[in-house]
């Protein structure tokens, strides 16, 4: 079983996918606009270039994957703290790097540090809202 993170955005899908991809590397395995879809040319148009699926390997085993919402649909994007994207790097640099790129404009809630239990730590909010923990543990 794989389990991949899926985001949603109000209208900053791509947007946060190229900064994403900014940090990780990579390219898009999908990228797909509302207007693409079946019936998409009767959207309104601010809504016609609003992600409809996009997707970014971030490692080997971990796609990250994201769409807009649609206001003409009902839909209402609402911020939370219930999710968190838990990433594992293989060394404390590249627990830094990550840390680092991902979080610039954000909100760090703990900023990166050996903690009590062992493992290398920190959290943050990015500047698109979405919660990060970066967790190094050395023994692993």
């Amino acid at each position: 079983m794989k389990v991949n993170p899926y985001l949603n955005f109000d209208g900053q899908a791509e947007e946060a996918f190229i900064f994403y991809k900014s940090v990780f590397g990579g390219e898009f395995t999908g990228n797909m606009k509302m207007k693409d879809a079946p019936d998409g040319d009767k959207l309104p148009k601010d809504e016609q270039n609003r992600v409809m699926h996009i997707s970014l390997p971030i490692s080997e085993n971990i796609l990250l994957m994201a769409s807009d919402i649609m206001p003409s649909m009902g839909q209402k994007l609402i911020k939370g703290n219930n999710n968190y994207i838990s990433l594992h790097p293989d060394s404390k640099a590249e627990a830094d790097r990550i840390f680092n790129r991902l979080s610039a404009g954000g909100k760090i809630e703990m900023p990166m540090a050996d903690q009590f239990w062992g493992d290398y730590f920190g959290s943050f909010i990015d500047k698109f809202g979405i919660s990060w923990m970066i967790n190094f543990n050395p023994q692993f």
